[in-house]
């Protein structure tokens, strides 16, 4: 195989880990792979054209400006809550076309675990991971505010009517020696 004249050996100034380990193993970058694909779909595309905008508005500033203005933890959460219901339909819908993609043409059928279709299948799965997991923070902030979990009590400072509520003590574990009589 040719020297690629894009790269010179040993010369890896200015480039990726990515590009290193291309050039390493003759392989592709994961950016070649998405040039070539774009270039070879353009007659696709030019048929059924696109929105370039971004799917939800990428201007976070109103939640952030309430965000810092909040002084208790209910004001905070009703920020991060309002955020969350605005971001769900979006990343809803970006579930259902990761789940769509992984079952086009039906690749996903006897797939292998670590398949593309698999791993579409579990990114779709993913993706709403993350609205779950700040809504399960946002309930342990106010759980923290709003009921806080009771104080343990040690020994040393539980009342002496509390002792007759312990439960019973654990039987004696027996010798660790040799048996008596042997």
């Amino acid at each position: 195989m040719p020297p690629n004249p894009d790269f010179e050996l040993y010369d890896n100034v200015g480039r990726d880990a990515d590009q290193i380990a291309a050039a390493c193993y003759g392989i592709a970058t994961g950016r070649d792979l998405l040039r070539w694909a774009k270039r070879d779909a353009e007659p696709f595309l030019a048929e059924r054209p696109l929105p370039d905008t971004p799917l939800p508005s990428s201007d976070l500033a109103p939640y952030h400006d309430a965000l810092a203005a909040a002084g208790t933890p209910a004001q905070a959460s009703a920020v991060t809550q309002h955020l969350l219901d605005a971001a769900e339909p979006v990343l809803q819908a970006v579930s259902d076309y990761l789940l769509a993609a992984a079952r086009w043409r039906g690749q996903n059928r006897g797939a292998e675990p670590d398949s593309p279709p698999k791993m579409l299948m579990a990114a779709a799965s993913r993706s709403l991971d993350a609205l779950a997991l700040a809504h399960r923070a946002d309930l342990a902030i106010l759980r923290a505010a709003y009921d806080p979990a009771p104080a343990l009590r040690t020994r040393a400072d539980a009342p002496a009517s509390t002792a007759s509520e312990l439960p019973p003590a654990p039987p004696r574990s027996p010798p660790t020696g040799p048996a008596p009589g042997r």
